[in-house]
């Protein structure tokens, strides 16, 4: 019996899910000898796919400009599936929105660095996250709009 309620937390499989790269003022763009800005975004999303089955992923936005013109924009997602079993209600959140994402991440950060590489730019390497502060900071914003305040 107490085999069944132990927890149990299984990457069944991590993907690449959604990967794609533009460079919409290519060639002109490339010959141009200023260093462009690079602009990253990220992000993490759950969905449940069956009971104690979850899909997370993590999103990774790359866009570089010089002036106004982009020079290449890459967005990626790379998502798992975890099973994720007889986990107390109040540790579901950190386990879904800071230990899968970890996880998950290397690959994106791989994935990212191989697609700007083979445009034929200097790669640009993700830094590492700490999922823990951005999952705190998530919290403390949903809980700020949760509190009654009105909107501003």
């Amino acid at each position: 019996m107490a085999e069944q309620d132990s927890p149990v937390f299984q990457i069944q499989r991590v993907y690449l899910k959604d990967l794609s790269l533009e460079q919409p003022n290519s060639p002109a763009i490339l010959l141009e000898q200023e260093q462009p800005n690079v602009d990253i975004q990220l992000g993490v999303e759950a969905t449940p796919v069956a009971e104690g089955v979850f899909e997370v992923a993590v999103t990774a936005t790359v866009q570089t400009k010089i002036q106004d013109k982009t020079v290449f924009l890459v967005e990626a997602k790379q998502a798992a599936i975890f099973e994720i079993r007889n986990v107390p209600e109040d540790q579901m959140g950190p386990v879904i929105g800071i230990a899968c994402p970890q996880i998950i991440y290397p690959y994106l950060r791989s994935n990212v660095a191989d697609v700007i590489t083979r445009a034929g730019f200097p790669p640009v390497h993700l830094a590492e996250i700490n999922f823990q502060a951005m999952y705190e900071q998530q919290q403390a914003a949903a809980q700020g709009e949760g509190n009654g305040s009105l909107p501003q």
